[in-house]
């Protein structure tokens, strides 16, 4: 297995980094790092993941960011370059938030995104609230 070596693709914020520490620390996850993706679907057409995992693929290029292994399979790359995961704590519940600066528009719930390059009308839609949960 050749794993790609790369810097840069996502980085995480000292916040985002400290969390993913302790939540792998409280799972007893040893040798797991943070695999960030993006799929078909939500309310912007692309939705945003994230998993904990301790195997890379082939394809994946993968990082160390503070201390994470953070894991991105290529065909995600390709949308998440230069993307920044930080971890965001208010009054409405914490949780993971990515700053994508590919993302021509994103979704209110800021899980879903489109890029410039989206064709039109492949669903999505008009001017409902956002879906997400």
């Amino acid at each position: 297995m050749s794993v790609m070596e790369s810097e840069g693709i996502v980085t995480l914020t000292g916040t985002a980094a400290q969390r993913v520490k302790r939540l792998l620390t409280e799972k007893g996850l040893d040798g797991y790092g943070l695999r960030v993706f993006v799929g078909g679907g939500g309310c912007s057409g692309l939705q945003y993941g994230m998993a904990f995992e301790n195997e890379e693929t082939e394809s994946d290029f993968v990082m160390n960011v503070d201390g994470v292994k953070v894991m991105v399979d290529s065909m995600s790359s390709q949308y998440l370059m230069g993307a920044t995961v930080d971890y965001v704590d208010n009054l409405m519940g914490g949780g993971f938030k990515i700053e994508n600066p590919n993302a021509a528009s994103s979704c209110g719930c800021g899980h879903s995104f489109k890029t410039e390059n989206a064709q039109a009308g492949g669903g999505g839609g008009g001017g409902g609230g956002c879906g997400c949960h």
